[in-house]
Formats: structure tokens, sequence, C-alpha cells
């Protein structure tokens, strides 16, 4: 078989455990990685795993690239391309799935020979940590392509500033596409003359330190510059307070903080979506057996006291009747928490492998764009990023609340009784299913 190929993807037909190829835009990336696995699959029998970090549909995969590149290769007579599997005549076989909240069907993915991680910028701490033992088959390989953007995101420090060993990594742009069409040519060389810093990320393939319209941009710097983000020790003689977002078809998001005065320490951060309440009481009952984390108190947004239809309790009592002590974050502006959040976020350390995924996710919150100015508007844009940023915010405003003499848990003067005789005429629903 004879077809045109990038000269610098040719690696990607040499051996190796890792193939990292990551670089700026209209260097046929993804369309070279597709190419390279086709004409492999239809060489011998491969079971093939192309992941991307979301993925809620065959068509956020890229299984529409590779059914193009099947007809443009000439291979219809080796590949059935079906709507969620493409199939090669010698038993070669595509699968697709998304890597973020969806541990257990990645777990149990056997017999991979090759997984693409296509668009693999975002991918999480979590996600790869699951992910690399799970392609354990002997000989297999793990290819990675992505557009960089942060130089912390866990994908360009793991396998670019930090490459595991034996691993192949290629920076490929533009110019070294030799069949870029002439009209996004223009463009890249318009943009390195309008604005050489944004030519630099978007074509040239070049981190930046923070992303455009990044809310915590100034904040994420200053941390960075005095180590803020690095290994934060838990001290049994203090509490741990727990700080929550709230979500089942999102995500739910929690931050473990300790206070010393004036300074917070991030112990730790965890995300998750899909499971009923009880997932995440059994999670802080994890962490204080596996940690030794002694809790102070609970931190809900106000969406907790929202009755549930299941159950007719509310995430409040759930938490309450675990044997935590509650307390409901004051309502205030999203601006309003922002401020806040910018306010402490100068007195707070990181535990910079157990806050990962959060980080990423302050890192990652900025602005909406104005799709008639195309300049940043003044909302925050909802994505993968806001659950983790929203939690931070809660921690914000909880933080500055002044604090309360402890109220029981049960008994005639329970907070959550007399919420509930407050709210007996007037409770709505939440979403959440007990």
């Amino acid at each position: 078989m004879k077809v045109e190929f990038p000269e610098k993807l040719a690696f990607l037909f040499e051996p190796a455990r890792y193939k990292i190829s990551y670089g700026g835009r209209g260097g046929a990336k993804s369309w070279g990685f597709g190419r390279a696995l086709l004409i492999m699959g239809a060489q011998r029998p491969l079971r093939i795993l192309c992941a991307r970090e979301f993925q809620n549909s065959i068509a956020e995969s890229a299984h529409a690239l590779l059914a193009q590149q099947v007809d443009l290769l000439g291979l219809s007579a080796y590949y059935d391309t079906q709507e969620k599997r493409i199939l090669g005549s010698n038993g070669t076989e595509f699968i697709f799935k998304g890597l973020r909240h969806n541990v257990a069907s990645v777990k149990s993915t056997e017999g991979v020979d090759i997984c693409w991680v296509e668009e693999a910028r975002t991918v999480s701490k979590t996600s790869w940590d699951v992910l690399v033992p799970t392609i354990r088959k002997p000989g297999s390989e793990i290819w990675i392509s992505f557009n960089p953007e942060l130089a912390e995101d866990e994908t360009y420090k793991r396998f670019v500033k930090n490459p595991p060993t034996g691993a192949k990594v290629v920076k490929i742009g533009w110019e070294d596409n030799p069949w870029f069409p002439d009209v996004l040519r223009q463009e890249a060389l318009d943009l390195k003359a309008r604005d050489p810093i944004a030519y630099e990320t978007v074509w040239g393939g070049n981190c930046k330190q923070v992303l455009d319209g990044a809310i915590y941009s100034n904040e994420i710097l200053a941390a960075t510059r005095a180590n803020r983000f690095t290994t934060v020790p838990y001290e049994p003689a203090q509490p741990v307070h727990v700080f929550f977002d709230l979500g089942r078809a999102d995500k739910t998001a929690i931050w473990f903080v300790q206070l010393f005065g004036f300074e917070f320490r991030i112990l730790a951060y965890y995300e998750n979506r899909g499971f009923a309440w009880e997932h995440y009481l059994d999670k802080l009952k994890a962490l204080k057996e596996e940690r030794g984390y002694v809790y102070g108190e609970i931190w809900l947004p106000h969406d907790a006291q929202n009755e549930l239809l299941a159950s007719k309790r509310t995430i409040e009592q759930q938490t309450r009747d675990a044997g935590y002590r509650v307390r409901i974050v004051p309502k205030l502006s999203v601006a309003g928490g922002i401020d806040a959040a910018r306010q402490v976020f100068g007195r707070c350390w990181f535990d910079e492998d157990l806050c990962a995924d959060g980080l990423q996710a302050l890192r990652n919150y900025r602005y909406e764009v104005d799709p008639a100015t195309q300049q940043f508007s003044k909302n925050p844009l909802h994505d993968w990023a806001s659950h983790g940023a929203d939690a931070f915010r809660y921690f914000a405003v909880g933080i500055a609340e002044p604090r309360a003499p402890a109220e029981p848990v049960n008994g005639p003067n329970d907070v959550y009784a007399r919420r509930r005789r407050e709210r007996s005429s007037s409770t709505s629903g939440s979403g959440w299913a007990a």
C-alpha cells in the first residue's frame, strides 16, 4: 500500500510504548494518527481504543474522521464502518470511549493493542491514572495527540515536560504539513503579523502561562511564583473542612481544606458524576480511613436544602444523619463569589498532586466570549471546569462567614428540623435521586 503521509509522523510506524505528537493548528496530527492506525489495522488484526476525555456521543469521537480516511485511503473493502464501531475484515476493531467519569467502562476494556487519546490537552490526572495501567497487553502502545495551551496541564507535564522512558515525542506544526491549504497558511501569517503572542499558541504550539479570559489568571501566576502549588501535609491536630458543588447529570466537586490562622491548606480535590448522595458520603468515610481525616464542617450550597422526590429527605438532612456538622454557604452572586475567591487565593497552599484535577479546573475557568462582539463577557463559561471552580467559590464564601457556636446534629434544636418547618410549604426538587 502506497499512501501520502507526513514525514514527521513516520515515527508512528516504529515500536514504542508511548507515541506523542503535539503542536499548533494545522499540523495534520489527527489526520496522520487516524491514517496510520487504519493502515496498520489493515495489515494485521488490532484492537484499537480511540479515547477522548469527554465523549457524550459517538459524534464527539474520532469515528467520523476515521470513516472519512477509510474512503480516502481506498480501504472500504477492508473496513465495515458501523454506527459505533469500525471493523476490519481481518478482525481489526476500532472502539470509542470517553475517559472522564467512565472509569468502569475504561477498566473493563481488555486486549487493547493501541490506545489513541485524541485532543488530549484536557485529560485529567485521574483519567491518566486509570487509563495507563488498563492498556497492559504485551507490546501495547499509547498514542497521544493534542494542541498544548498550558504548561501545567496534566498531559503536557506528564508526556512532554517529563516523558516516560522510551517515549517518542514529536512537535509538529503547520510548516511540517506538505498538504497545508493556502487559505489557512494566509490565516496563520496574518495572525502572526497582527498578534504574535496569540500566533505562538494557536499556530506555533507553544504554551501560555494562563489562558485567554482566565478568571483567576493573576491569582494562578502569583501562586506559581510563590511556589504555593506544592506538597501540603495533613495535620491531624486540625479538622478538615469540606466544600461541595452539587450535581448529578453534571459533576459534583469537593475541596478538602484545613485552616491555620490566616492560611488555608488545600489538601485534596475529588469530583464525579452519575452517583447518588451515598457515594459522596462513602467517599468522605473512605478518606477518613485512608488518610486519617477528622472532619470539621461540611459546607453545602443552597440546593442541598431541596427535598428529594425519591427519599423525601434533603441532602442536608442525609449528611446530618450521617453524623456530620453541616453548614449552608451564604447566598452571594457569582461575581461576588469570584471576588471572594480572589481575596482568599493568596492565602491558599495547594497540594499539587492530590488537587491536580481541581487545579486544572481553576486554570481553565474562564469568561464566555460574547458572540456579537467576540470579546470576553462578564459571565463565566459553563463547561467541564465550572464545577471545581464553583466548589472553590463556595469555599471562599463559606470561609468568610462568621463562625457560630456548634449546633447539635439532632434533638429539639436540630438546625435541619427548624429549617424544614420554615420551608414546609415551599419545598422544590433538586434533580437528585436518593
